[in-house]
């Protein structure tokens, strides 16, 4: 394989990779539980994408090519003009869990938490949500139940965990 075509392989492939984490971490309720990860993909759209677009119409010989490989980064580069790079920038902060308020009794990793997110200068985002765990990196987020402490399956816990190191008086 030549040079420029494992480049551009390898560049649109993290190009790709990167704008699925993005979407599914933004639209769905999928979400990016490791910090690291995180910010790659949110920091990584913003500086990929335009590279890709410009590797794509550099390096690629036919026009019917650079048009249909200029697609995708273009779509990508007006999606992140819309949203706006501060609102990317203050949003790639993971929500870290502060209490586990209720374990579910039957499946372990599935928890109701009280979480936060730090959105630097703004503050802190603050939300209680039902969680499930797939890894230690990604998690699915749903909206707790109104009548949770009259179901079977969840036992309270109100367990201290403080992922975000804050201390309070």
């Amino acid at each position: 394989m030549k040079p420029k075509k494992y480049i551009s392989t390898l560049l649109n492939g993290i190009f790709i990779l990167t704008v699925l984490l993005f979407v599914f971490d933004r639209l769905t309720s999928f979400e990016i539980k490791n910090q690291e990860i995180k910010s790659l993909t949110y920091f990584g759209l913003m500086v990929v994408t335009p590279m890709t677009l410009v590797w794509n119409l550099w390096t690629l010989k036919t026009r019917k090519w650079k048009i249909i490989s200029s697609i995708p980064p273009t779509l990508a580069l007006i999606g992140i003009i819309i949203i706006g790079p501060i609102k990317i920038m203050f949003s790639s902060g993971s929500w870290k869990t502060q209490t586990v308020l209720y374990q579910n009794g039957h499946l372990t990793f599935k928890k109701v938490e009280f979480q936060m997110q730090d959105v630097g200068a703004l503050g802190y985002n603050k939300r209680t949500v039902e969680v499930i765990y797939l890894t230690d990196l990604f998690m699915i987020v749903s909206s707790v139940e109104k009548d949770i402490d009259e179901r079977v399956e969840w036992i309270k816990v109100d367990k201290e965990v403080n992922e975000l190191g804050l201390k309070f008086p």
